[in-house]
Order: structure tokens, then sequence, then C-alpha cells
């Protein structure tokens, strides 16, 4: 874990916009009340969510060989082809 700077409950308060901003960049406070430690700041861990194109292409070459009428036939069984027809069901 990287180095928390102290933040008073008070200086929390008056600069709230700015102690948010630097946790979103990966900065940890630690906040203090009556010279008492009693929270911490620390940023959330990041996910992704593309995959850039170069890692996907990567990770398609070792993908097993997929066979498209056993797929498309794996879909029809496990999708009730009414679900659209409100009426029908």
């Amino acid at each position: 874990m990287g180095i928390r700077t102290e933040v008073t409950q008070r200086d929390l308060r008056m600069r709230s916009r700015e102690i948010m901003d630097a946790v979103e960049h990966g900065q940890s406070f630690t906040v203090t009340r009556d010279g008492r430690r009693i929270a911490e700041l620390i940023p959330l861990p990041h996910r992704r969510r593309l995959v850039p194109k170069q890692e996907f292409v990567a990770m398609s070459r070792n993908a097993p060989a997929v066979d498209l009428s056993a797929f498309r036939a794996d879909q029809d069984a496990a999708v009730d082809q009414r679900a659209g027809d409100a009426y029908g069901r």
C-alpha cells in the first residue's frame, strides 16, 4: 500500500472535492478527529470495461473451435421462442 496522507474531518468537509479527486487518482487518506484516526479513504480497484483488440486477438488464438450448428441448437433449446409473444403463453 502507498503512503496515506492524514486529513482532519474538518479538512475533509471543506476540501471534499479536492480530496475525492485525489482518491480517484490513487491517493489514500486517513481521516482524523480530535487527533484520533477514525477512517481511511482508499481508491477502489479499477475494472476494465473493454479489452484492447490485440489482447482479444491473442486470447482468441487459443480458444477452441465452435461448431456453429451445435451452438445454434443449444441456443434454440435454451430460449423459449415464444418469449416475445406476451399473449401466446
